[in-house]
């Protein structure tokens, strides 16, 4: 692996096991083997950074279902995409809850970070987007019912992934379904809502 390899690395090691508010670039530099003043030749700040993980080092099947939703528009069967999504959501909030959940302990370095996210159009809002986009082409095509809010269909589908991420580190439930089971149950719920009737 190269320097930037390695650095990204560590700090995906780093920000899985203390979390993104209580990582450190001293203590991220430190584990990759390298100075902090490596660590800036190759990244801006510590979002920058973050932004690196979940792209290079993150569960990536999220970013491949969204750049492919348009692909798929009027081809592939609405309840075969959104479980698509809703599979991929699942699984990227699971790994990625605990990365980002100390953010909202510390509101100076959550408001920092939420700028600098903003500062580069990048954002977990782009998930929702994505999906209500989607979901108003299949209206406009036809095969999702007129009357329903596209943006609202995507925020429940999402909610419910993240819900399912949140809970599955509480909670220890052997009736807890598979990722596969949630994702057809949850689809099937939603579907029979804003299906065309």
């Amino acid at each position: 692996m190269n320097t930037r390899d390695r650095i990204v690395a560590a700090a995906a090691e780093v920000m899985r096991t203390r979390g993104l508010a209580r990582a450190t670039t001293k203590e991220i530099a430190k584990a990759a083997g390298f100075s902090e003043a490596a660590l800036y030749k190759h990244f801006r700040d510590k979002t920058e950074l973050f932004v690196a993980v979940l792209g290079e080092r993150g569960p990536t099947r999220l970013s491949r279902v969204l750049v492919d939703l348009p692909d798929r528009l009027g081809q592939d069967p609405v309840e075969e995409v959104l479980r698509d999504v809703a599979l991929a959501a699942a699984d990227f909030y699971e790994q990625t809850f605990p990365m980002a959940a100390s953010l909202f302990a510390e509101p100076k370095v959550f408001d920092a970070h939420r700028a600098a996210l903003r500062e580069r159009g990048k954002g977990p809002h782009q998930v929702g987007e994505a999906v209500a986009t989607y979901l108003k082409a299949e209206q406009a095509l036809g095969r999702i019912n007129a009357g329903v809010d596209p943006r609202a269909a995507a925020g429940m589908l999402l909610g419910a992934c993240l819900e399912r991420a949140f809970l599955g580190h509480f909670v220890d439930g052997e009736d807890r379904p598979s990722e596969e089971e949630f994702a057809a149950r949850l689809v099937d719920a939603l579907l029979s809502g804003i299906s065309v009737k």
